[in-house]
Formats: C-alpha cells, structure tokens, sequence
C-alpha cells in the first residue's frame, strides 16, 4: 500500500502542475525576472518592411467577402502589405469569387493535400521578409499588422503569435466553453513569452521571419506549432502578442467540436515525438522546461494520469488512512458527477456553466486518446475535415 500511495500522490502532484502549478510557477518566475533581471526590449515603431498576409482557404465561398472587407480595414502603410490566398482542393467557388479582387495573389491548386502542404506550397511564391499567416474563417483587429510588426524590431524574435479570441455566441452549449479554456491558455502563452518564449504560435494568427521558414512533411496535422517551435529550437524567441488578436466562432456543438478536438490531440502527439529534441535541457535550458511543463505533460502523459487516479484512490481506502482517502474519492466522483451532469445539461441545451466547464475539462483529455487513434487511421495524411462553426 505504501508504493500505491507513492504513486497515487506523484500523479496528483504531475496532474496539479500540469493545469495549475505550471501557471504560477511561471507567474513567479517572471515576477522575479522583470523586477531583477535585465529590462525587456522596447520596440520604436519604425521597422514598417513589406508584409504578406497569407490566408489558407478551403471551400470558403461562403466567407471571401467578410473576410476580404476585413483584410481591408487593416492598418499598415500603403502598399506594403500584400494580400495573398492559397486554396487547396477547393471544389465550390473560391477560387472565381477570390479572382474578382484585383487586389489579391492567389494561389491554388486543385489537388487536396491538407493545409500543410498548400503553406509549402504558398510560401514558394513569397518574398516579403515578414509572412502573417491566418485562417479564413477569423477576423483581425485593424491594428494587428502594425502591433505584430513590431515585436520583429528584437532580432532575437523569430515568430510572433497573436491570440485567439472566441466570439461569444447566444448559445450556452459545451464547445461555446471553449472561449473560458482560451482565456487561460492565453494567460499561460503570454506568461511563456515573458518568461522566454511562448510555445507554439496560434495558426488563427501568427507571424513569421520569410527567412526561416522551413518546409514542413505534407502529414503534419498542427502546422503551426511545428512551424513556430522549429524556430524556436534554432535559437529564436516566440514573442505573444496579445493585443493582436483574431476572432472566431466556437464550434457548432459537441459533435463539431470532437472533430477539432480529435485532430488537435493526434498533431500534439505528433509534435512532441517530432520535436523530442527541444526535451533535453542541457541543449535548450528554459525552452526546454517550457516544452515539457506546457505541452509534453499536456498532450502526452498527465490526461493518462488523471484517469487512473480514481482507482488508485479506490484500491487505497484499504490502506491505513481510509478518512483521508474517502475524503479525496468524494471529490473526484463529485467532479466525475458534475461533468456527467454537464454532459447531460448541454445535450438538452440546459445553462449550467460551471458543469459544463467541467465537462469540457473531461472532454478534452478523453480527446486525447481518441486523437491516438486518429493519428493512426490518418497516417501520412495531413488534409482534415473542417468543423462546423456556429
């Protein structure tokens, strides 16, 4: 029983530093390096070069006029920045409807080859020295370009990501709690940066060096984390810039959310076993310590060790502190409860938040494993269905 306990009490502490103690640790840290450390770099607002907003399309009719009218209304000096879309396999109207903007490059191939490949692609035909990159269904504030842009005056940054926001929707189901997970991890990218360099850039909004852009494999499922982490391990910063935004809609339902929340998990399996490297901290110090406490832990061995916790808890009510014991199973089939009656709210479109926050919790590293699987039935494939969004 004592090596049971052992074990039960090193899971609840990975499972409590991976959600919570990682957060304030890093709180702490950065505290402590902006009150002794060296001052952080301030940029001017002078570097204005050439900027190429690259968007990603696939089968987006629907959206090309919202979408344009927003590119239009963003802030950057005059005919600096180039408006460039790249359509994969699109079979409605994109491509026709995107060719009555003269103002616009496309780029299309008709093969479907998944997101990853079309970047490979587009990225052939860019010469600016700085790419931003977004997704066609997300709108951007009108000063992100200009916001973003300056973060690139520190030529120790290599990538800038903006972040994501969730727009809030009349509906309460479960995949609309999405925008309360968002918020946090958006607290988190923004505490990474300021510690050393965020991990991972949002692919709904970020920015990269033209220089160090390095074709990625056809079957990479987050191409964003890939493409800003590989900066990253070559000796660059990814800097947040949270006042640069891009806005989207959370997911239709659950159903919808799955599909995103599948895909997702399966390309951060991935990312860790492609990005194994950054885990050894003799070559990467702090990036090294990011990665593991943010992403590894996150994606690959805490959700197994949050499940398997209620039956340790179980086995050690025979050991000899069955008050301590019973105590901690209440509150776990408490929380277990709470999300089944989350579950069981938004099915029936019920306004329970805090259950549903719970549930979602749950959803997400159920997702996990599921993503195993979707990793193994997608096996050199990098195209994915899109979700539904509300």
């Amino acid at each position: 029983m004592k090596a049971l306990a052992i074990i039960f009490w090193i899971f609840a502490f990975v499972i409590f530093y991976t959600y919570v103690g990682y957060g304030m640790l890093a709180y702490l840290l950065v505290a402590l390096k902006e009150r002794f450390g060296k001052k952080s770099f301030h940029p001017t607002g002078e570097y204005k070069p050439d900027v190429t907003l690259l968007i990603a399309a696939y089968n987006e009719e629907d959206i090309i006029g919202e979408k344009m009218e927003n590119c239009r209304s963003l802030i950057y000096p005059a005919g600096k920045l180039h408006i460039t879309w790249v359509t994969d396999g699109s079979t409605d109207g994109t491509v026709s409807k995107l060719s009555t903007y003269g103002d616009v490059t496309i780029i299309h191939d008709p093969r479907r080859g998944g997101k990853t490949a079309a970047l490979n692609h587009a990225m052939e035909h860019i010469t600016t020295p700085i790419v931003v990159l977004t997704d066609a269904n997300t709108y951007l504030n009108p000063e992100c370009i200009e916001l973003i842009v300056r973060e690139f005056e520190d030529p120790r940054t290599g990538c800038v990501s903006g972040e994501k926001r969730v727009r809030s929707t009349d509906s309460d189901n479960a995949a609309g709690t999405e925008g309360f997970y968002w918020k946090y991890e958006s607290f988190l990218k923004d505490l990474d940066s300021r510690l050393y360099s965020t991990q991972g850039a949002a692919g709904e909004l970020f920015a990269i060096r033209r220089e160090l852009w390095k074709p990625m494999g056809t079957d990479t499922l987050l191409d964003d984390f890939i493409c800003s982490m590989e900066i990253a391990a070559s000796g660059y910063k990814i800097a947040y810039c949270k006042d640069a935004y891009a806005l989207e809609s959370p997911s239709l339902d659950i159903r919808e959310e799955s599909k995103r929340k599948r895909r997702i998990a399966a390309g951060g399996l991935q990312s860790v076993w492609r990005l194994r490297r950054l885990m050894n901290p003799l070559r990467y110090g702090m990036l090294s310590f990011q990665f593991v406490s943010h992403r590894v832990l996150r994606w690959c061995i805490t959700p197994s060790l949050l499940f398997l916790e209620l039956p340790l808890n179980i086995a050690l009510l025979w050991s000899g502190k069955p008050l301590l014991y019973g105590i901690l199973l209440a509150f776990q089939l408490a929380f277990y409860a709470l999300a089944l009656y989350g579950m069981a709210a938004d099915r029936k479109g019920r306004k329970t938040r805090i259950a549903k926050v719970a549930y979602y919790f749950l959803f997400m590293n159920v997702n996990t494993f599921r993503g195993m699987a979707y990793l193994a039935s997608h096996r050199g494939n990098g195209a994915w269905e899109k979700a539904k969004r509300s």
